[in-house]
């Protein structure tokens, strides 16, 4: 290599390190942020470590700054559910959904939850909705996010779980299984 090739290739270099070095400060420090982001994101933080009773702490004070911080009221809705307080969440639901009807995400978290009640009919309504609204949901989590939540094996998707309930739907009542606990619980809520 040349050295005005190496001066050059240096000069790059140093340019990109002093703009992200920028960006990262002003991203951090001087961009202002709406109310209620820094409580979020600790929510969200406490959600993905499984501490949901401190995420819904941290959703609700992020909801006093922001009422209609739309992230936190997803939030707020999937941590009640993983709390079991399902009728809570179902209210919750509803409202970001009528807040966002197309975002696919929040309608498949909503049939999760119709699935825990035993509202068959309406959990597959919903994830047919959430797969038309956002086809990619099919796919589930991706090899990086199952490597983080340390999950080798691909868990079953709202798609296989469509499938599921509409042929055990088609079925005479006394012949459905409904549920299955052990490949229910790998089942997790799709990322606010």
């Amino acid at each position: 290599m040349r050295d005005s090739q190496y001066r050059g290739l240096m000069t790059v270099a140093a340019l990109m390190t002093v703009a992200w070095i920028g960006w990262s400060f002003y991203d951090g420090m001087l961009r202002e942020g709406n109310p209620g982001d820094a409580d979020y994101l600790a929510g969200s933080t406490a959600f993905e470590d499984g501490h949901y009773g401190n995420a819904l702490k941290d959703f609700d004070s992020a909801l006093d700054a922001h009422p209609a911080h739309i992230h936190a009221l997803r939030g707020q809705a999937l941590s009640l559910m993983q709390l079991g307080r399902l009728d809570q969440a179902l209210a919750e639901f509803d409202a970001v959904v009528a807040a966002e009807p197309d975002f696919g995400p929040t309608i498949a978290n909503r049939g999760i939850l119709h699935d825990r009640m035993g509202h068959y009919r309406l959990a597959l309504a919903d994830y047919e909705l959430a797969l038309r609204l956002a086809p990619e949901l099919a796919d589930g989590p991706g090899w990086l996010t199952r490597f983080l939540r340390k999950q080798p094996e691909r868990p079953p998707t709202i798609a296989d779980r469509a499938r599921y309930l509409r042929a055990e739907l088609a079925k005479p009542e006394s012949e459905r299984v409904m549920r299955n606990p052990e490949q229910d619980a790998n089942q997790r809520p799709y990322k606010m």
